[in-house]
C-alpha cells in the first residue's frame, strides 16, 4: 500500500503511524522485495506493441507449471491460457464449457461416461492430442506414488481407459452429478513429452490451449505468443503476450498508470480511487480469504478452546475497515454470502475480547507467547499489526514473522515448526462447487501436513460428510451434509476463514476488448483483444 487517500499522497508508513501501529510493524521480520521485470518495448505510454497484452500479476513465481501438482497463483492463471481440460470452466462465469471435449461427457449410466477429443486438437508441438494422452493425464493424478494436489478432487474416479483414438470412458465409484465440471481440475498433458523429460516440461509444459508459455522467470516474468494451430472454443486475440511478476503493490500500479501494461490484479484498496483516473477498476466479491491456522500437534493449539479464543480476540470489523478499507466481509461460513451454496454457520466468530478471555483461562492458558507466521501479500502485511494489536490485548503476547508464501510453507508449515498462521487462500480458481472447495482446506494434504488434525473424530467426520454429499443425487439433501461439514470446520476452527475478500482490478478498458475481472487470483485473456 502506497496512500491512504489517494489525492493525499500519504505514504503506507505514515497510514501506520496514524493508526497508531508503526511500532508493531517495525517488530515484522520482512520477506521479499519487489522485482522489477523488463522495462516497456514501447516508446510512449501505450504498452509496447498493439499485437501484445502486456499484464502484471500480484504473486512471485514460485515452483513450477506441472498441472499434477502446481497450485501457485502464477502458475495457475498462466496454466488456464497454455494447457486444457476436456471440460474447462469460464474464468468470469464459473460455468463449465467444452474445451478439449467434442461435445459434453456422454452418459452410458450412472456410473459410466464417455468423452471424444475435439477434431483436430493439436498440442504446442504439433503432436495429436490423443485418448492415450488424456488417460495418462488422470491416471498421473490418480497415482498416490505423484502426490498430486488434485486427486482428493477426484475421490468419485475409479478407472479410466481408451475406448478409441479419440474417445475415453470413465468409470465412477459411485453416481457423482458434478462429474462433468469435475473434469476441469485435470489438464491435459502430452504423454511423450512428459515422459521424456518431466523436469524440462514443468518448467515450460507444452499444451494444447491459445497460447504457448514461451519462457518463465522469477525476475522476467512470463512471456506467450498465439499457438496458431489452435482450434478451439477460446482462440487468442493477441500474437503475444508479456505478463510481469510484480509483488509491491506500487509497482503494479505504476506500470498500469505508466501504460506499461493494461493490466493489473489485486489493486491495493488504497489506491483505486486515484487509479480510476487513468483506468478501469473494477472490485469483485470472492472466495478468496484470509484463514487462520493451527499447528493442532502442538500445544496448547490442540485445544478447540484455544483455537476459538483466537478468533474471538480478533477485531476482524477493524481489520477490514482499516487494512482494507472495508473491501471484504467477515466471514459468517466457510463459504461467502453471495456463494449459490452460503449457509450461515453455527458458529461465528464475533469480536468477543471477554469470551477470549474466559475460554482460555477454561484451557488453563495464561502467558501465552505466539510467533505468528504470515504471508507477504501486501493486505496480509497491513493487518498483521492489527491482528497482533487485538491478541495482545486479551493477554497473548504476539510477535509477527511475515515471509514470501513458498519459504513460509516450505521451512516453517510443511516442517511443522509453527504454531500459527494467517494466509491467503482461493482454491476457487479450480472449480466452484461447495464440495471442491472444502476439499482442497479439509481432505489430504492441509489437514494431514499442515494443519495436523487429519486424525481427530471432527476431522474425520467431515470428510465422511463429504464423502456422504458426493453420493448424494438430491441438490437440497446434498447441501444440507455440506452444511453439516460447514458447522464442523466452523466450531473446530482447525483452519478457518477471518473473511472474505473483494478482490481489485485495475485494466485500460479501451485497450483490451472483451476484457473482463475474476473473482479469483489471477487475471484471464481468453478471448480479450488488443487494440
Amino acid at each position: 500500500m502506497t496512500d491512504l487517500q489517494p489525492a493525499r499522497g500519504l505514504h503506507r508508513r505514515d497510514f501506520l503511524r496514524y493508526t497508531g501501529l508503526l511500532g508493531a510493524a517495525a517488530a515484522i521480520t520482512a520477506g521479499v522485495s519487489a522485482c522489477g521485470g523488463p522495462s516497456s518495448t514501447g516508446s510512449s505510454g501505450s504498452g509496447g506493441s498493439k499485437d501484445t497484452i502486456q499484464a502484471a500479476l500480484a504473486y512471485a513465481l514460485s515452483g513450477g507449471f506441472d498441472p499434477m501438482t502446481s497450485s501457485s497463483a502464477v502458475a495457475v492463471a498462466a496454466n488456464f491460457h497454455v494447457l486444457e481440460s476436456l471440460v474447462d470452466l469460464d474464468p468470469v462465469t464459473r460455468q463449465p464449457y467444452n474445451a478439449l471435449a467434442k461435445a459434453a461427457p456422454e452418459k452410458v449410466d450412472d456410473t459410466t461416461y464417455r468423452v471424444r477429443i475435439r477434431d483436430g486438437a493439436t498440442f504446442h508441438d504439433g503432436s495429436k492430442v490423443t485418448a492415450d494422452d488424456v488417460v495418462f493425464s488422470f491416471e498421473r493424478v490418480l497415482d498416490p506414488k505423484n502426490a498430486s494436489l488434485f486427486v482428493q478432487f477426484l475421490p468419485f474416479l475409479d478407472k479410466v481407459k481408451k475406448v478409441d483414438d479419440t474417445t475415453v470412458e470413465f468409470t465412477l465409484k459411485y453416481a457423482f452429478a458434478l462429474f462433468s465440471e469435475r473434469l476441469a481440475v485435470v489438464r491435459i498433458v502430452p504423454k511423450k513429452i512428459v515422459q521424456a523429460d518431466q523436469k524440462k516440461f514443468d518448467a515450460l509444459p507444452v499444451g494444447s490451449g491459445p497460447f504457448k508459455l514461451t519462457s518463465a522467470s522469477a525476475t522476467a516474468g512470463l512471456t506467450f505468443a498465439k499457438a496458431d494451430a489452435y482450434n478451439g472454443p477460446r482462440p487468442a486475440k493477441a500474437a503475444k503476450m508479456t505478463w510481469l511478476l510484480l509483488s509491491d503493490p506500487s509497482a503494479r500500479v505504476t506500470a498500469l498508470q505508466s501504460g506499461r501494461v493494461q493490466a493489473i490484479e489485486a489493486v491495493p484498496y488504497l489506491n483505486a480511487g486515484e487509479l480510476k483516473k487513468s483506468a478501469t477498476v473494477e472490485a469483485v466479491q470472492s472466495f478468496g480469504l484470509l484463514f487462520m491456522m493451527f499447528n493442532c500437534k502442538v500445544k496448547p493449539f490442540d485445544d478447540v478452546r484455544v483455537r476459538q479464543a483466537l478468533h474471538y480476540a480478533l477485531d476482524t470489523d477493524k481489520l477490514i475497515k482499516t487494512a482494507l478499507l472495508g473491501n471484504a466481509a467477515a466471514a459468517t461460513s466457510f463459504l461467502h454470502a453471495e456463494h449459490p451454496d452460503y449457509v450461515k454457520a453455527s458458529t461465528v466468530y464475533g469480536y468477543d475480547p471477554a469470551k477470549a478471555k474466559q475460554l482460555l483461562s477454561q484451557a488453563g492458558v495464561s502467558g501465552l507467547k505466539i510467533e505468528l507466521i504470515l504471508t507477504d501479500t501486501d493486505f496480509v502485511k497491513d493487518c498483521a499489526p492489527l491482528i497482533k494489536q487485538s491478541w495482545d490485548a486479551v493477554g497473548v503476547a504476539t510477535t509477527l514473522n511475515i515471509g514470501q508464501s513458498g519459504g513460509q510453507y516450505a521451512n516453517r508449515v510443511d516442517t511443522g515448526k509453527y504454531q500459527v498462521m494467517v494466509a491467503p487462500g482461493d482454491p476457487s480458481v479450480f472449480g466452484n462447487d461447495a464440495d471442491l472447495l472444502m476439499r482442497w482446506f479439509y481432505v489430504g494434504t492441509w489437514p494431514e501436513h499442515r494443519s495436523y488434525n487429519a486424525g481427530t473424530p471432527e476431522a474425520k467426520k467431515v470428510v465422511d460428510l463429504l464423502d456422504r454429499a458426493a453420493r448424494e443425487a438430491d441438490p437440497a439433501a446434498r447441501r444440507t451434509l455440506w452444511s453439516q461439514a460447514i458447522d464442523v470446520v466452523a466450531e473446530q476452527a482447525a483452519l478457518y476463514p477471518i473473511f472474505h475478500r473483494k478482490l481489485d482490478t485495475g485494466w485500460k478498458g479501451g485497450e483490451l476488448p472483451g476484457f473482463r475481472p475474476m473473482a479469483t487470483t489471477g487475471l484471464s485473456f481468453l478471448n480479450v483483444g488488443r487494440a
